[in-house]
């Protein structure tokens, strides 16, 4: 993939953070480093422009907010998942935890219930 201009935008106040160049496609719920700071990607837009009565994928607006990287992470079926997936209450999400603890951590979760029989 060729590197296209993409505006990272804290999604909370709609403000610019950085215009940069990527040599990759961040997907919402994935975790970007711009200088010292963490960012979540909530949501990804694409910007299109007509040229020649064609039209092509001109920039990426990324949505993001401050997060810290999640310590507890799994793969699962090729989807990386946060939180204990051995919990029955984990939502199997790259973005929210678990229903009843989303903001985690999941290491002594008094709501802790096992998803084996």
């Amino acid at each position: 993939m060729a590197s296209l201009p993409t505006d990272i935008i804290l999604s909370q106040s709609r403000s610019l953070l950085e215009s940069l160049y990527l040599d990759w496609e961040p997907q919402p719920g994935t975790y970007l480093e711009i200088g010292d700071r963490t960012y979540c990607v909530l949501e990804r837009r694409h910007r299109y422009c007509l040229k020649s009565g064609r039209y092509q994928l001109h920039k990426i607006a990324l949505y993001v907010q401050p997060a810290a990287p999640p310590t507890e992470k799994s793969l699962v079926d090729g989807c990386w998942v946060i939180g204990d997936i051995t919990c029955r209450y984990n939502a199997r999400s790259e973005l929210l935890r678990c229903a009843v603890n989303p903001a985690g951590p999941c290491d002594r979760c008094p709501h802790y219930r096992s998803n084996q029989p």
